[in-house]
């Protein structure tokens, strides 16, 4: 049975897909790269591809999901079947970029807490109980990260390349999935996603946001089961 690689969103890191884990770790071995150490997407790719099986399963989320394209990019032959949730093919806008220089500044100076918790996640959610226990494993996530993790991603995720033609060039079975209430890369932008790669099935998660792994574990879950059996 072929391998499980997971690769999460910007300061998170495997409690994001902890349900999904300790689902199909039953069956399968599981792999999480590291995407912490390098300010690039270009870099963090070759460092998935330096600790991943030869040949395996792939499943990113958010910034997660825009490695996983850049890994698939770069080589096509080791990815069996492809999962992007939450993401985004297109290069950063100048607007988008310019915007996370302030939130940069501001974990430059000790305030990561607060940019976490004002700025960034609290309206990637959707409205319901679940969001606060939720929003409490976001921080736990990234403050064991840190500040530099955090400006590593932000310059990474600034800078990353548009995967157009790379989706285009996808023949793996492919998930395209995302929660019905992502405000960050909302359902148009999925829907272009599975409309450039040949085959992709589109999942649209009811009251989930941006992080479905953890809103709604078990709907997620039932979807990985068909795109690995795909």
């Amino acid at each position: 049975m072929e391998p499980l690689v997971f690769l999460p969103g910007m300061m998170c890191d495997s409690r994001l897909f902890g349900p999904q884990i300790k689902h199909f770790g039953r069956e399968r071995a599981i792999h999480l790269p590291p995407l912490t150490r390098h300010d690039t997407v270009e870099a963090m790719a070759k460092e998935v591809l330096l600790h991943a099986p030869e040949r395996f399963a792939l499943a990113g989320l958010s910034m997660g999901g825009i490695v996983a394209m850049e890994v698939i990019r770069r080589a096509p032959e080791r990815v069996s079947r492809l999962a992007l949730m939450d993401t985004n093919a297109l290069a950063e806008t100048p607007q988008y970029a310019a915007n996370r220089e302030p939130q940069i500044a501001r974990v430059m100076a000790g305030l990561l807490p607060e940019v976490m918790r004002d700025e960034m996640k609290p309206n990637y959610l959707a409205p319901g109980d679940h969001r606060g226990p939720v929003l409490d494993l976001v921080l736990e996530m990234a403050m064991d990260l840190g500040e530099g993790v955090f400006v590593r991603q932000s310059r990474a995720l600034q800078r990353r390349p548009d995967q157009q033609n790379t989706l285009r060039r996808i023949t793996v079975p492919t998930l395209v999935l995302c929660g019905a209430h992502d405000t960050l890369c909302p359902i148009q932008r999925h829907e272009f996603i599975a409309t450039m790669i040949p085959n992709a099935s589109l999942s649209v998660i009811p009251g989930a946001g941006h992080l479905p792994t953890l809103e709604t574990p078990d709907a997620v879950i039932t979807e990985m089961q068909a795109w690995l059996k795909a």
